[in-house]
């Protein structure tokens, strides 16, 4: 089996030789980008991430207050409960567990519309530079562009990722189509915390009566 692949490598080695030497680069009628590659290297989705990264962060440190009062808020119960009725203590107690189940609720759904946003993100990146990409498919007398996981086989000179990572930075960001990392592309991270105190993932101890 090996034997038989390095025989079709060697193979597409001779044939490639001199096809490249004859053929056109600027006449490929198939072109290959790397699809990953163009959400990663070009500056213009480096800010789309920057921005979703920024909300990530702001979600993260509202998660952390909230931990930190609710926690505060659950200290001060427990210190008080020697002084309190059983019935009274066990009132404090339940609502105190129905609001952190209801703080939970918040945030994991929070923490569910980022990861949306996320691939939303993406997927609104690969149609807004559908275009340009075509552009360039146009200009090279192309006439079909394929994912660079889907090729077996090709020319290093039918591989346009650079070059349409540079076209997509010209026109997008000249175009000022790049997102403010400063305004969330999801909704505000104000979440329902109780009395400015935050929410302890860890399960509370036990409240005996």
């Amino acid at each position: 089996m090996r034997a038989a692949v390095l025989a079709m490598c060697v193979a597409a080695a001779a044939w490639a030789g001199p096809a490249a030497a004859q053929q056109d680069p600027q006449a490929l009628p198939i072109l290959i980008v790397d699809y990953d590659r163009l959400y990663i290297d070009s500056e213009y989705a480096q800010q789309i991430r920057a921005a979703l990264d920024a909300d990530a962060e702001a979600l993260k440190a509202e998660n952390d207050r909230i931990v930190a009062a609710l926690t505060e808020e659950e200290r001060s119960l427990t210190l008080r409960r020697p002084t309190m009725t059983a019935e009274a203590f066990r009132a404090e107690a339940d609502a105190f567990d129905t609001k952190v189940q209801a703080i939970r609720r918040a945030r994991d759904a929070k923490e569910v519309e980022l990861q949306r946003a996320r691939s939303a993100a993406r997927d609104e990146f690969f149609v807004s530079v559908r275009d340009v990409v075509g552009q360039l498919m146009l200009e090279r007398g192309a006439s079909v562009i394929l994912d660079r996981r889907s090729v077996f086989l090709a020319l290093a000179a039918s591989d346009i990722t650079d070059e349409a990572v540079s076209r997509i930075d010209a026109v997008m960001l000249q175009s000022g189509q790049a997102p403010d990392a400063d305004q969330p592309l999801i909704g505000g991270t104000e979440p329902q915390a109780p009395d400015d105190t935050p929410l302890d993932t860890s399960p509370a101890a036990p409240l005996d009566p």
